[in-house]
């Protein structure tokens, strides 16, 4: 059975990321939405919140699982028995931050493989963090997460009666 990590902070979950974990559940037997606590990136989230919002978003999906972790990627991989990392790559600026945690990952453990996918044009330039700007400003970011989420953001952002 082969078993990939999909692997971040999830803050919130997008359906960019959506997209990552569908492509990797066609590829793989079992697929870990492996949720970062990330602590030094003072997440809107709790880790908690957010495993709870990735696993609604991934209800459907059969083959996948969310789990939170706070150690080493590596380490939560050989823990659960993973030999693959799935990352998706945007713009180019992804490449390069991802090229070095991989180099870092693969320093760490040579027999974990990281496969990277392209971001289909629509979620070239979305990220986590546009989707919560747009949400504290009450923009219009539907078509960018799962209704969980925008649910989540709502409650997180509040609109003020004036």
């Amino acid at each position: 059975m082969s078993t990939a990590l999909v692997p971040g902070t999830f803050d919130p979950i997008t359906n960019g990321h959506m997209d990552v974990i569908a492509r990797a559940a066609q590829l793989f037997d079992q697929v870990i939405v492996a949720v970062a606590a990330s602590q030094k990136k003072r997440p809107l989230f709790t880790l908690e919140e957010r495993v709870a919002l990735a696993q609604k978003a991934t209800a459907d999906m059969p083959n996948v699982t969310v789990e939170g972790f706070d150690d080493l990627l590596t380490t939560f991989a050989r823990r659960k028995g993973a030999n693959v990392v799935v990352k998706g790559l945007r713009a180019i600026t992804d490449f390069e931050y991802e090229f070095q945690m991989t180099a870092m990952n693969y320093q760490m453990d040579t027999s974990i493989e990281t496969l990277f996918v392209m971001s289909p044009p629509e979620y070239m330039y979305l990220s986590s963090s546009i989707v919560r700007e747009l949400a504290a400003l009450h923009a219009d970011y539907d078509r960018f997460v799962p209704a969980c989420v925008k649910e989540a953001l709502e409650a997180r952002f509040p609109v003020e009666d004036s």
